[in-house]
């Protein structure tokens, strides 16, 4: 499929926007534009959409100014969103209220509520195909009836924020299968809205009215709105895309269409998504077996606390990124016995939503600031290995992590996950990975709706390029360090 395509990524620190060629392959321009930090205490994490809006202008702006091309050479978009979030509409299409994120945690008392009328994990995983978790959407609406419960009443639109975006750009309601499966009221086996789940909150019909309508991955679902296409110096004969959640479009951004590859996305929180062709439900709860948006399904882990752990010791010794990868780079593995479980917004995985942090093996030597460092670095990094663990223990076994994300850029970042994981690492050469997923997707779907385009697997393969310069393997000797300090990570996990 040739011509221009745009990939749209709202995430939480900000939104970013690429203009793709797809017929070369060629990213021509990018832009972005950063969101307000989110919001709130006692484990409130709120955005106003209206910072999306905003933000998603700019981006696209600076986008097709970086491609040098006016915004009528782009044929369709696609929108990558952060997963779980909660945006209630009224009937006139208005934000009722702010959005509550994935890393809120304040629902906490309503999910157990919820997984313990499903049934607990056992229930929830027969029902729903996964584990409903705090962070998921499900707990967002009945936290929502009781807290306000007037405005929960007027709610004629529940969407998650990539649905949000894609109702401003077009006035439709709708969500594909891979966005849907992190709501904890969609069946992931079925790929249907479970209406029994809703009812736990409302009996009736009225909550499944407010849900958008079901599409599939790779569909076109209309051309832009005029308000949009203005606002985005776009055409209106431009096409929307399916989208998806923000892990399911960075698995195709990062070629992971099919088995045995594992990409491990490191932002504020850090994912490990995995590919199956057919739906296998893991017996182990923190594996979120969520539908793909490419047509499979994309086991996946997130831990909620990775680079923003490490953010909050910079700006408490007061270094710059640089400086904090040189201390720590200074610190041997172990950290000289200085260990942090970097639970500072509750943890996803291991499952400890109520968890915080701590630091343990405190001496009179081994506080100093580049301990300090590996410590909050080898911790976050410890919780991936929990999580890439119970994806192998899944019998889901990957021969390469693609790696994604700001931290990615950083060479001891990769070794250290090289030597934790024990699996090669390699980045591909774009990595707004999400942002690139979308706009190839955005490709696939003409294409499929014109009758005349690639493949997705095509498509990936010429759009994704590794950049094998960053290629990192796992060194034995510090494999063995690294199990030494795991193992003792693990005896220190609060009991969950």
């Amino acid at each position: 499929m040739d011509g221009l395509f745009l990939g749209i990524d709202c995430g939480t620190q900000g939104t970013k926007a690429l203009v793709l060629d797809a017929g070369s392959g060629r990213v021509l321009g990018l832009g972005s534009a950063a969101h307000a930090a989110p919001q709130g205490d006692h484990g409130r994490r709120e955005q106003d959409p209206a910072d999306w809006l905003q933000a998603l202008r700019t981006a696209v702006a600076n986008a097709l100014a970086d491609a040098g091309v006016g915004g009528h050479a782009i044929r369709a978009l696609a929108v990558s969103g952060q997963q779980h979030g909660l945006v209630m509409l009224d009937d006139q299409g208005r934000v009722l209220r702010p959005a509550k994120l994935w890393c809120d945690t304040e629902t906490t008392a309503e999910n157990d509520e919820l997984l313990a009328a499903l049934g607990g994990a056992a229930g929830s995983l027969e029902r729903l195909g996964l584990v409903v978790a705090p962070g998921y959407t499900l707990s967002k609406l009945l936290w929502s009836q009781r807290h306000h419960p007037e405005l929960f009443a007027r709610a004629a639109h529940l969407l998650l924020p990539h649905d949000y975006l894609n109702h401003w750009l077009t006035g439709r309601a709708c969500s594909e299968p891979g966005d849907a499966s992190g709501t904890g009221y969609y069946d992931v086996r079925k790929r249907t809205w479970a209406a029994d789940v809703l009812a736990l909150i409302e009996p009736g019909k009225r909550l499944l009215a407010t849900l958008p309508e079901l599409v599939e991955p790779g569909d076109c679902i209309a051309t832009l709105q005029p308000s949009a296409a203005r606002a985005l110096g776009l055409d209106t004969g431009a096409w929307v895309a399916s989208g998806g959640g923000d892990n399911m479009l960075g698995a195709i951004g990062t070629g992971n269409i099919h088995p045995g590859m594992i990409t491990l996305s490191l932002g504020t929180s850090g994912t490990l998504a995995a590919h199956l062709d057919e739906p296998h439900v893991s017996p182990h709860g923190e594996v979120a077996t969520f539908c793909g948006s490419s047509g499979g399904w994309l086991p996946l882990i997130c831990t909620m606390n990775l680079t923003s752990a490490c953010a909050l010791v910079q700006d408490l010794l007061q270094l710059d990124l640089s400086a904090f990868s040189e201390l720590a780079a200074q610190a041997p593995v172990g950290a000289d016995g200085l260990l942090l479980l970097p639970f500072f917004n509750g943890e996803r995985v291991p499952a400890l939503p109520e968890a915080s942090a701590s630091l343990h093996g405190m001496t009179s030597s081994n506080l100093t600031r580049a301990n300090l460092c590996r410590a909050v670095l080898e911790g976050t990094c410890f919780s991936l290995r929990y999580g890439l663990d119970l994806l192998r223990a899944s019998g889901l076994q990957g021969q390469e992590i693609r790696l994604v994300g700001g931290a990615s850029k950083s060479p001891l970042w990769r070794q250290t996950l090289a030597d934790l994981l024990g699996l090669p690492v390699v980045c591909p050469r774009q990595t707004e990975a999400a942002a690139l997923g979308a706009a190839i997707q955005a490709a696939w779907s003409l294409g499929r709706k014109l009758g005349e385009g690639d493949s997705l697997q095509a498509l990936c393969q010429r759009c994704v390029e590794l950049d094998e310069s960053t290629r990192t393997t796992p060194r034995p000797a510090q494999q063995a360090a690294y199990e030494t300090a795991y193992q003792r990570y693990l005896s220190h996990l609060p009991a969950h």
